[in-house]
């Protein structure tokens, strides 16, 4: 639930998000860290201790709750935030080598997800389940849709994309 919130924090505050898949090796997570910039992490206490993730913000932390606890309910106004600007970058599988930072725009994931509820359609009704890696670009759009219309988002357990029962 934290992630959840930590990518929509990040996007409504204007940023771009750089998933970081905990199974990755050590290196390189610390490769894309470095490759893209990354100028805040936000974690889990549990991960941000077993991970290269430098000073990580921990989400889950009492410090952090307590300061979020505080802060306006409403949604923060953005200046100058245009459609070209990043959304995500998602990293390839690295497979011919070095991975390669793929950068999204927010016009990008919108042309997406307009298709998506014209080709399937999403109400504050529907339940979707979230089943995808968060490393995987088909991640963005199982959480960006269902929250962007009102529905339940559902998420899978941890694994669970690997379980087809």
């Amino acid at each position: 639930v934290e992630m959840v919130v930590g990518i929509l924090a990040i996007l409504k505050a204007g940023g771009a998000y750089v998933p970081l898949d905990p199974d990755y090796p050590e290196a390189r997570l610390s490769y894309m860290l470095q490759d893209a910039a990354v100028a805040v992490v936000l974690s889990s206490s549990v991960l941000a201790a077993s991970l290269p993730l430098g000073d990580a913000v921990c989400l889950d932390s009492a410090a952090v709750q307590a300061a979020l606890a505080s802060e306006p309910v409403e949604n923060p106004v953005v200046a100058d935030l245009t459609s070209e600007h990043l959304a995500y970058v998602i990293y390839t599988s690295g497979s011919t080598g070095q991975p390669k930072g793929v950068m999204v725009e927010h016009r990008a994931l919108v042309n997406r997800i307009d298709w998506m509820d014209r080709t399937y359609g999403c109400t504050a009704e529907d339940r979707i389940l979230q089943k995808t890696p968060f490393s995987f670009d088909v991640s963005v759009w199982e959480f960006v849709w269902p929250l962007s219309r009102g529905a339940v988002l559902v998420l899978a357990r941890a694994g669970g994309h690997k379980d087809p029962s």
